[in-house]
């Protein structure tokens, strides 16, 4: 099994033991931001579950139907992880209006207190480990994870200030207006993970860094004497690259060839934990100028 995927299976089983004790406090204590906590860790719960079969079904071979593969369902995972986490926020957003405007009272702090130091301390640990997986990986789908268990992180912490003062100062009113500020910090968060995983799926090229990398690897390539019409884009993790290396017109087709494939090798080594696909078209001269001519028409 795929580190990626027992990563998900962890932060589900996670998830599910504070959804357990969180929603329990929060209905027993009528704390908004307790509640919202628990609607979140949730939310977390199904998302995760969908992350696993996601990522199960991305890895799959390419077959007659998907001849690429399914590598885009980790963008598109990301994009409803995204969008679940926006909603949850505007869902706690009116929780936390409806309670400022009836005007509810907040019961058992200290219980609330004690679950909310424990969520903390489970929370933390989860984040310090998906994000060690992101960065090994580069998966997108768990840096998703690793961002929505990190805003779970700054408002648990954030519940648990406001319930220690409104166990000091009595003023319920800190408790909505807490809601309010983790509601728009959500919906925030969510909104660069939202455009990344959109971004994929529309087949945005590279990033400028990523790109300039490629570039100078086929500026330094001494048996080939131009390239044209690169084209880069990366679905999930795995990118392609698609490129017009120009050659001179009496090399064989043997060489060329096997120029190319050293070039694809050396490209795959920019990229050592994605999967590098790459199409090398191979010219015997530059006929970059015909070529666009004819895309014009």
């Amino acid at each position: 099994m795929r580190i990626e995927k027992k990563a998900t299976l962890i932060s589900t089983s996670v998830a599910s033991i504070l959804v357990i004790i969180k929603m329990a406090v929060g209905i027993m204590s009528g704390s908004i931001a307790v509640l919202a906590s628990a609607i979140d860790s949730f939310l977390d719960v199904a998302v995760s579950i969908f992350n696993f079969f996601a990522l199960h079904n991305a890895e799959k071979a390419p077959d007659e139907q998907f001849n690429f593969g399914r590598s885009k369902l980790e963008p598109l995972a990301a994009v409803i992880e995204g969008t679940i986490i926006s909603i949850s926020g505007l869902f706690i957003f009116y929780q936390a209006l409806s309670k400022m405007w009836h005007g509810q009272t907040t019961a058992y702090i200290e219980i609330s207190i004690y679950v909310m130091l424990v969520s903390i301390l489970i929370t933390g640990g989860l984040v310090i480990f998906l994000q060690s997986i992101a960065k090994r990986t580069g998966n997108m789908v768990i840096k998703a994870d690793a961002l929505h268990y990190k805003t779970d992180l700054f408002s648990n912490a954030a519940v648990l200030v406001a319930l220690g003062l409104i166990s000091f100062t009595g003023n319920d009113l800190i408790d909505p207006i807490l809601g309010i500020g983790i509601a728009i910090y959500m919906i925030y968060s969510a909104y660069p993970l939202i455009k990344e995983g959109v971004l994929m799926l529309l087949d945005v090229a590279l990033e400028t860094e990523d790109l300039s990398s490629v570039k100078n690897l086929l500026d330094d390539q001494k048996e080939i004497t131009d390239y044209h019409f690169l084209r880069t884009r990366q679905s999930g993790s795995v990118v392609f690259i698609s490129v017009h290396l120009v050659f001179t017109v009496s090399i064989s087709l043997y060489d060329a060839h096997r120029i190319a494939d050293n070039i694809e090798l050396e490209l795959k080594g920019l990229f050592p934990d994605k999967e590098v696909q790459s199409i090398m078209h191979m010219d015997p001269y530059d006929d970059s100028e015909i070529n666009e001519l004819e895309d014009e028409h």
